[in-house]
């Protein structure tokens, strides 16, 4: 890389660690607490990546990402997932229009709620797969075809997808295969009691918020550039590859607790997103190159969704989270 470009990405990572900061204490105007789940979006957005948000209602993820699209300064399109739900309703249809001085006749293509920057995937789990399908294809392809035409999405597109964990009545769970494409699954827990006591006072005051917004899209997109940019070094893809080749029990040298609690390990799209998102981390923290504790960091949310848990787990009440923490105990950074 020439000494200029260099230069130019070391200020670009300093000007990105600044609008981190001011971008957090924008969104600490309408949003009290989740400071780590704000982190892991941001990280996803910046790598390319989607998220999947788990946690129960009332812990404000629709007023999050519709903040976080505001200071960001992108478009925000929220779809309530349903049974009825039809892939056309999240794509677009196309329809019959009359041209009044000719009197023809013809289709038009009218885009959906998916054409925006920013889309929250509401209850994605209670729709029928086919239009589960329809999401996922313009998540993985940045494009959506209809009626043998294909249209671009607008870039950057970022997905975050909710669901609810408690109720499982009547919902049609992300196949695996469809789990793999969200880079990250980002657990949205409880406020502690002084948070929710902050919640409860402001939320029941006037509400007043003046944000300012911090990025535009063009500035996104520059910055999602950068992170492919950052250099990683080989013991460090070495690291996040023997971390996701552990969590297989197929592997030769997997723990005897992998063999006996796993059935299906993560697969090479977990290494990728494990270094995309040490590198992300590392420059919104204004470090130029990412370091073990950044591959530590990121394994949670990036395998958590990967592995697929046996009988023997369940019967031992051993869930991932428990077996990402002992991969990471008993395999080391070289």
């Amino acid at each position: 890389m020439p000494p200029k470009q260099i230069g130019a990405d070391i200020a670009a990572v300093e000007n990105l660690s600044g609008a981190y900061e001011k971008i957090k204490s924008e969104i600490a105007k309408v949003i009290i607490g989740q400071d780590k789940v704000i982190e892991q979006l941001l990280i996803s957005l910046l790598s390319s990546g989607h998220c999947l948000l788990v946690g129960v209602p009332g812990l404000a993820k629709t007023l999050l990402i519709s903040t976080l699209a505001n200071v960001l300064n992108l478009r925000f399109s929220r779809i309530q997932f349903t049974p009825d739900l039809m892939p056309s309703d999240i794509t677009g249809t196309e329809i019959i229009e009359e041209d009044h001085s000719t009197g023809r006749r013809q289709f038009r293509f009218v885009k959906g709620p998916v054409f925006a920057n920013i889309i929250l995937a509401d209850e994605i789990n209670r729709t029928p797969p086919k239009t589960q399908a329809a999401l996922l294809q313009a998540m993985q392809e940045h494009e959506v075809t209809a009626a043998g035409e294909t249209y671009k999405l607008d870039e950057p597109f970022f997905v975050l997808a909710t669901q609810n964990p408690i109720e499982q009545e009547g919902t049609y769970p992300l196949p695996e295969a469809q789990l793999d494409r969200f880079m990250f699954n980002v657990l949205v827990d409880y406020p502690s009691g002084s948070e929710e006591h902050q919640i409860v006072k402001s939320t029941t005051a006037v509400l007043d918020y003046d944000l300012n917004r911090i990025l535009s899209a063009d500035d996104i997109i520059a910055f999602q550039n950068l992170v492919r940019r950052v250099p990683v070094s080989d013991h460090l893809i070495e690291y996040a590859v023997e971390l996701v080749r552990t969590t297989r029990p197929t592997e030769p040298d997997a723990p005897d607790f992998v063999k006996n609690w796993v059935n299906w390990g993560a697969g090479p799209r977990a290494s990728q997103y494990l270094i995309l998102a040490a590198k992300t981390k590392a420059i919104l923290e204004g470090r130029p190159t990412p370091g073990p504790e950044d591959v530590r960091f990121a394994a949670y949310p990036v395998m958590r969704h990967r592995i697929v848990t046996s009988f023997n787990a369940e019967a031992d009440g051993v869930d991932t989270t428990e077996i990402i923490k002992r991969i990471l105990e008993s395999v080391k950074a070289s």
